[in-house]
């Protein structure tokens, strides 16, 4: 007997999976190839969301896609990163990942006080753009007790602006007098999520993908001791001290992809040895992965849902996302 759960499970995932076609497709057509697929996955996405709405029936398998298949992606990167260039560059990147952090939530919460914006609601989105996105508003907002209605609205805000940045990237790519390696760099320290960093640096190459991926998991990282010092912080305010302290997951998947960089850089080539289709099958595998998770991102943009209240912390995330990626340009 066919498990009910089991359909909808993986009619989500087949949904993500025609998109991502779909998004190959549309980036072989003239024009649309400055995009890439990525790019063109998600905005089919956005497009979906706001004609149908959400396909609530068939969500597992879209958010499987989106979670899942995203960070399985982003540990077969790992094979593409030369780890020599992780112990030139790894310590600088994540002292970048520090200011970023430290610079995107500070100016958020100055613009936003200023603006006399909702305080919980830009914090929320001064971290989600400091760190990594939705994950990071989703980490905190139980240690911030925030409102489930702000944690949505931020998720939507991180999602709609961190698209446009990245396929602003990609179009700036064309332009830009820095190499691939710099705008590997300036993609991972200064986008939003992940999937944002590996949409604006995978039409630059796998070099300049690897160590945007580098970068931005730094980012990913932090998330881990800045949630002990939101709940250390959320104590101090506490009045009483019934408060319990929320579990805070670690990003295993970092693990996995600074193995398989060590893998990639040590043993392939030298203890085993990969075909070049395979190699190179792999490489699309990894690339259609995270065209898959794109849709997922996609379809958390719900312009519809940007209610009044997040004008204002929606301009101040914005403002300081805009001065986020002129100081990190400058500064690589």
């Amino acid at each position: 007997m066919v498990n009910k759960k089991a359909i909808p499970f993986a009619m989500g995932i087949i949904f993500t999976f025609i998109v991502a076609v779909a998004g190959y497709l549309l980036a072989a057509l003239p024009g649309l190839h400055l995009l890439g697929p990525l790019a063109c996955a998600i905005i089919l996405a956005i497009i979906y969301r706001q004609i149908a709405g959400y396909p609530e029936k068939i969500r597992s398998g879209v958010q499987f896609s989106s979670q899942k298949l995203l960070r399985f992606a982003i540990i077969l990167f790992g094979l593409k990163l030369n780890i020599d260039t992780v112990l030139h560059q790894g310590l600088g990147l994540l002292a970048r990942d520090i200011l970023t952090i430290l610079f995107s939530i500070g100016l958020t919460l100055l613009i936003a006080k200023w603006l006399k914006a909702d305080m919980q609601l830009a914090l929320l989105l001064g971290i989600g753009t400091g760190v990594c996105g939705a994950a990071a508003i989703a980490a905190v907002s139980p240690i911030l007790k925030a409102k489930e209605e702000d944690s949505a609205i931020g998720a939507g805000i991180i999602a709609l602006v961190g698209t446009i940045f990245a396929v602003g990237y990609t179009v700036l790519l064309q332009f830009l007098p820095i190499s691939a390696t710099q705008y590997g760099i300036w993609s991972g320290v200064s986008l939003h999520e992940i999937a944002h960093v590996a949409l604006a640096a995978e039409p630059a190459g796998k070099d300049a993908l690897a160590i945007a991926l580098l970068a931005k998991l730094g980012r990913v990282l932090l998330l881990v001791p800045l949630s002990f010092i939101l709940v250390y912080w959320m104590k101090r305010r506490e009045k009483q001290s019934g408060g319990t302290q929320t579990k805070v997951s670690f990003p295993w998947f970092l693990l996995g992809f600074i193995a398989m960089s060590l893998f990639g850089s040590y043993v392939l080539g030298n203890y085993i040895h990969l075909s070049n289709q395979l190699l190179a099958f792999i490489s699309f595998l990894t690339s259609f992965l995270l065209t898959m998770a794109m849709t997922g991102l996609g379809l958390n943009v719900h312009l519809k849902g940007l209610k009044e209240k997040a004008l204002r912390p929606l301009l101040a995330m914005g403002i300081t996302s805009i001065l986020l990626a002129i100081a990190t340009y400058f500064s690589v």
